[in-house]
């Protein structure tokens, strides 16, 4: 419990600012073993990691504003999940329930992860984080039939307003998760 009043602390004081995004190949491909190497790089630098599976990324910007909003959750007492890393998810899915966020996790199938790490200074180094992903250079790259049946975006949207405004369409879903109720 004193944790998490510290990491609320830290988050209302923008003391743990620093936001980053790595985009590659899991180094470890059973799943199991991944989030436990990752619980574990988490508990060692007392920061925030999440994995998300990285066809269903938009953009950076989209995990951006999902990062930003489920700090401002947490900072403000608003979150739904108990942990910062699903609150991450959850934004990023669009999705005000947990359960139905869970589209985003990493799964056996999942050929590449967007791994984000908030934290204040003490983020794992290359060598650390090269044992959870293995960075191919290729940044956010989604894809768009993945993107499009995750967040249900329908041919009426997409007639209206294009292909290449996916990303808005989906970070519009992630402004509106606060309103659903």
């Amino acid at each position: 419990m004193q944790d998490r009043k510290l990491l609320s602390l830290l988050i209302r004081s923008e003391l743990m600012n620093e936001i980053r995004l790595l985009f590659g190949k899991p180094a470890i491909r059973d799943k199991w073993l991944l989030i436990s190497a990752i619980k574990d790089l988490k508990s060692r630098h007392g920061c925030i990691v999440q994995a998300l599976d990285a066809d269903k990324i938009a953009s950076e910007r989209h995990l951006r504003f999902a990062v930003q909003k489920a700090l401002a959750a947490f900072s403000e007492a608003r979150n739904i999940a108990k942990d910062e890393g699903m609150e991450i998810m959850r934004y990023a899915s669009g999705e005000r329930q947990i359960e139905r966020a869970l589209f985003m996790r990493v799964s056996d199938r999942t050929q590449r992860i967007a791994l984000v790490l908030v934290g204040s200074g003490s983020l794992p180094d290359a060598s650390e984080l090269s044992r959870i992903i293995e960075q191919d250079g290729l940044g956010c790259s989604f894809c768009a039939k993945a993107v499009i049946e995750a967040f249900n975006i329908s041919s009426e949207e997409l007639c209206a307003v294009g292909e290449e405004r996916i990303e808005d369409l989906v970070i519009e879903r992630v402004a509106l998760v606060d309103t659903y109720r």
